[in-house]
């Protein structure tokens, strides 16, 4: 994964397994399941309660932001048996931005 800190100070705890993030063992994202045909953004925020929410709409402070490029595809046989299938998601081509918190 590649990650960028948006600006100075403490940012969430947050652990990468598999295909998936958590951020501050509270909210768990599968990034595979995510991914479409265009590329996706998720905001990921703290609601005024301090409750972590996906969406800018239901948050009020941002703690992360995701970017999972699209879908990824090779082709597959040959000649009129020719067809493409998705590459398998990869996780070091996903981009966590972190905000100081």
């Amino acid at each position: 994964m590649i990650v960028i800190e948006k600006n100075v100070g403490p940012k969430i705890f947050w652990e990468e397994f598999g295909n998936k993030v958590c951020f501050d063992d509270d909210l768990t994202i599968n990034l595979a399941k995510r991914e479409e045909d265009d590329p996706v953004h998720i905001d990921v925020c703290y609601d005024q309660d301090k409750n972590l929410v996906i969406g800018a709409a239901a948050g009020r402070y941002y703690v992360a932001e995701i970017d999972i490029p699209a879908r990824e595809y090779h082709e597959v046989g040959e000649g009129e048996d020719t067809h493409l299938e998705p590459v398998p998601f990869d996780m070091d081509k996903v981009t966590l931005t972190l905000w100081a918190i």
